[in-house]
């Protein structure tokens, strides 16, 4: 049988932000801060010496003797300490560590405080929601260079942000130990606000949820939160340390919860981090295999002789991406169109094309007439998608697609392989039920997904007026990395790259609209760009290798019309925007 640990992880792997984290006392346990059952029982001693007694060697058996019942945190507090302000100045030396516990270490974020940052840094988690008081966990999250979003109170909820734009949100239901309205009492923990129960009922339902060191006993109102949750989308998974509580049970139940049968909070969380790192290293291509395929590539690219060799490395590269999204994973159907699963989806398609990338920043810099049709046919089967029209998952289908087309393009561009281009851009895209056209009119951001607002979903991309040519220009850096070396120019060729796909959508459409790019409010580069194109065909004519590529127009007067036409386009974009 499969540890469930094992499962977990292959989870979290596989859906990025998915997880939500539940996390009570016994995460902190290594730290030395003492669970609730602890300072109970440290108030008894304390009350025994007021009054002239010892508590000790039971201090429990003392409270029962003394008082005639069992010593309990809630009412213990609510008779030490009437108010909240009062119970957080009583309880605060139990979260802040003195000058000999700060020396030896202790009330220190923990293994598994700095496992579970670490997971949220690498963007596998996206939501803690923590019973505690102690700052530990953001510490911890600081360390990591994660500031996230902290939610103790209703007025924080009312002011976040929707939990897809953040990076990572603590709830901390019970409150901050710093802010004197902490949940202590059983009267105060019968009920949450209205906000908190809302949004606990959004993350039980949208989120899985993976439970440590919380044994569900005393807090009333986050059992009936979960037990509100009708959804099981994703799998909960309960870490416990022996047999779980009663009230765990009924909700492990209601759940139908994995059961993880853990030594400590440590261990668990560190077990989770390293399988989930594991995975993650695996799926991606081995560097020497990518090195191994470039190597070869540049090999076959040197003779004609090698064409044949040439033809099968490049499409059995392609197959093992065709095979490796075309999974239940991939489906067309897909997912809630949401930050979390399109960006996932958008990585994994990525990981999955980053060998075809390397090779292809490389084969476009280096690419001969008699290697236009081998890019062609494998540009033609990454774009072919098996439905069209306004469905989002499908339109993802052939990012892949605009990957090939724009690692190809900076490859050519950096060597000026215009004609290759030209060649590229006319490859014949097939669409179900509609008429077929070209690559350089279905494959450019602003022609895959038109509505931008379906690009401003990718993490991080939420507020670009291009998001998906920011996006690109960072994703293909380091494949082109073997052909253009400099920032800078890097940076020219993809704004040359998107004017000349601009320039030849907008020919191709017979339009006066052209696909954006970043080159919109790049304006040197632009201008720069723009002023090389109009020199080269005011000298060469139709020598020109921008008339010769075909690309915006056939003639003279063909290119410098598009050309015209689009820069009063860029005009009124550039103010629009």
């Amino acid at each position: 049988m499969i540890d469930p640990i094992h499962s977990l992880a292959f989870s979290i792997q596989a859906n990025r932000g998915v997880y939500a984290v539940l996390v009570g006392s016994g995460i902190s346990r290594a730290a030395k801060i003492p669970t609730g059952w602890e300072i109970t029982l440290d108030l008894v001693r304390k009350l025994a010496t007021l009054q002239g007694e010892t508590a000790e060697p039971d201090p429990e058996a003392w409270y029962q003797e003394k008082f005639g019942t069992a010593p309990d945190y809630s009412d213990l507090l609510e008779n030490l300490a009437r108010t909240p302000a009062e119970r957080q100045q009583l309880l605060r030396s139990y979260w802040e560590p003195n000058e000999q516990e700060h020396e030896e270490g202790d009330k220190q974020p923990s293994a598994a405080h700095h496992a579970l940052a670490t997971l949220v840094a690498q963007g596998f988690i996206k939501v803690i929601i923590t019973t505690n008081f102690d700052q530990l966990m953001e510490r911890a999250l600081r360390d990591a260079g994660v500031v996230p979003s902290v939610l103790s109170s209703p007025d924080h909820v009312q002011g976040m942000l929707p939990l897809i734009h953040t990076q990572c949100c603590v709830l901390k239901l019970h409150g901050d130990y710093l802010d004197p309205r902490i949940r202590n009492t059983r009267s105060e923990l019968e009920a949450y606000p209205e906000e908190f129960d809302q949004l606990l009922d959004r993350i039980f339902d949208e989120f899985g949820l993976i439970i440590c060191g919380w044994s569900a006993t005393w807090d009333d109102a986050l059992r009936q939160a979960i037990e509100r949750c009708p959804s099981r989308r994703f799998t909960t998974y309960w870490a416990a340390r022996g047999e779980p509580s009663d009230e765990a049970r009924r909700l492990i139940n209601h759940r139908g919860a994995e059961v993880i049968t853990i030594e400590n909070a440590d261990t668990f969380f560190q077990a989770v981090q390293r399988h989930v790192e594991s995975i993650e290293e695996f799926s991606r291509p081995h560097p020497l295999s990518t090195e191994a395929a470039v190597a070869s590539l540049k090999r076959y690219l040197s003779e004609s002789k090698y064409r044949i060799q040439l033809s099968d490395l490049i499409n059995e590269t392609v197959d093992r991406i065709i095979e490796a999204t075309s999974g239940e994973a991939y489906s067309i159907q897909g997912p809630s169109i949401d930050t979390t699963s399109v960006t996932a989806r958008v990585r994994s398609y990525e990981a999955a094309c980053s060998t075809l990338l390397a090779m292809a920043s490389v084969g476009g810099f280096w690419v001969e007439e008699e290697h236009y049709s081998v890019w062609q046919r494998v540009l033609f089967r990454l774009s072919t998608a098996p439905v069209v029209g306004t469905v989002f998952w499908p339109q993802l289908k052939r990012y892949p697609g605009t990957l090939l087309l724009y690692a190809l393009g900076l490859g050519a561009v950096a060597n000026n392989r215009l004609e290759f281009l030209g060649r590229l851009f006319a490859t014949t895209i097939n669409r179900e039920y509609q008429k077929d056209v070209s690559a350089v009119q279905i494959l450019p951001p602003f022609c895959l997904f038109k509505d931008r607002r379906n690009m401003q979903i990718l993490e991080g991309m939420e507020r670009k007026r291009a998001p998906l040519n920011e996006w690109l220009y960072s994703v293909l850096r380091q494949p082109a990395n073997r052909v253009i070396s400099s920032d800078d120019e890097y940076t020219l060729v993809f704004d040359k790259l998107e004017i000349l796909i601009a320039l030849g959508c907008a020919y191709r459409e017979s339009s006066a609209w052209a696909p954006m790019g970043a080159f919109i409010y790049r304006e040197e580069n632009r201008n720069r760009i723009l002023q090389e194109i109009e020199e080269s065909i005011s000298t060469f004519q139709e020598q020109s290798p921008f008339v010769r590529s075909g690309i915006f127009g056939e003639t003279v007067e063909q290119c410098s019309q598009s050309l015209d036409i689009f820069k009063e386009f860029i005009e009124k974009v550039r103010w629009h925007w």
